[in-house]
């Protein structure tokens, strides 16, 4: 008997899990709608529906979590569910009679409904101090702060003139989307590393430690007669990739570390070519558990665009419409030396969107 021999090794395809109403109906669905809050239904051209139900859910879940909501989707949704790129969970249903009972059972377990729309999603984040060794702030914490301030604009109960994203990072590295968020959190040190030069050759590698630097702020050294390096400050963006490579360069600190905020960015190419965050607010103390500081101006930013700008339009858009020093001033930001770009490489000449002219 012949032996099937496999020469794909990758990750399975996609669409052995899509829903068998999905699989029949690819490529031609006709619209869609917002039924309500956190409810959306696409219609096929045959005739045929499939309802979607959206929920928040945490980025960082436990086994026991992603057994409840398992256990949700074979209960309503024959076992199909799937989770956003920005941390939502959503259950695809073919029988609107389960909609109700499925948001009954979400809300149960804490897990409110919505984010469709003219909302805010969940918010994407990195790891924060429960993993990642370069955070300058933390992200979960920050995140179930800010969004438990603002849940009113995720399931519905106050409008948004249009869908709202955002993003945390716990550094400049940006694990997260803070590039092209409409609000972003972005974790920043202020200190260049410290150099423990005593454990330095003993832990590390000195080419690699120089050469792991993106600006060329890390050279070679004697110190008290043992190599070592040595880093010029001036140069130093504190991107902790030399701590990557390098225990005896750490550079957390906790007097000088803490959380700027951006705003602006966006990937949609609707209305305007997608456009990259930038600075409004450049530094707040880290303020754990609750983070008050950061979930007020968070808030404040929300309710500005939201009072001025026009249907569908978003944050940078609304921003460019009226000008950075009349958003400046509204939002009552005081223009510093941070918000200087001097950036000497191509940020805004990078093309970013799939507008094309000739």
């Amino acid at each position: 008997m012949a032996v099937e021999r496999r020469t794909d090794f990758g990750p399975p395809h996609y669409e052995q899990f899509l829903p068998p109403v999905i699989k029949e109906n690819y490529g031609k669905w006709k619209y869609h709608e917002i039924l309500k809050p956190g409810v959306m239904v696409h219609v096929s051209e045959s005739g045929d529906k499939l309802y979607t139900v959206r929920a928040s859910s945490g980025r960082l879940l436990s086994i026991d979590k992603i057994r409840m909501y398992a256990d949700l989707a074979d209960k309503y949704c024959d076992g199909f569910l799937r989770f956003t790129s920005r941390h939502n969970v959503e259950f695809l249903l073919t029988d609107p009679e389960k909609i109700d009972p499925l948001i009954k059972d979400l809300q149960e377990m804490g897990h409110p409904v919505g984010g469709i729309g003219a909302a805010i999603t969940s918010i994407v984040h990195t790891q924060g101090w429960v993993h990642c060794h370069s955070a300058a702030t933390d992200a979960s914490g920050i995140v179930k702060a800010v969004m438990d301030d603002l849940i009113e604009y995720f399931d519905g109960t106050t409008k948004l003139p249009g869908k709202l994203r955002i993003a945390l990072a716990c550094c400049l590295n940006m694990c997260g989307a803070v590039h092209c968020s409409d609000i972003a959190i972005l974790g920043i040190h202020r200190r260049p590393p410290k150099v423990n030069h005593e454990t330095l050759k003993k832990q590390c590698e000195i080419p690699n430690v120089v050469a792991s630097c993106p600006t060329a702020a890390i050279r070679p050294a004697m110190v008290d007669g043992n190599q070592s390096v040595e880093v010029l400050e001036e140069n130093c963006m504190f991107c902790a990739n030399c701590y990557t490579v390098c225990p005896s360069m750490p550079l957390n600190d906790p007097l000088n570390d803490g959380v700027s905020i951006w705003v602006g960015g966006k990937v949609s190419n609707a209305r305007h070519e997608p456009m990259f965050s930038k600075l409004a607010i450049p530094f707040i103390p880290n303020n754990p558990p609750r983070w008050p500081e950061v979930s007020e101006a968070v808030r404040k930013l929300v309710e500005l665009w939201a009072a001025n700008a026009r249907p569908h339009e978003r944050m940078g858009e609304w921003i460019e419409r009226i000008g950075w020093p009349r958003f400046f001033k509204m939002a009552d930001i005081p223009f510093e030396k941070e918000h200087i770009d001097d950036f000497k490489h191509a940020g805004l000449t990078y093309k970013r969107s799939t507008h094309l002219t000739f």
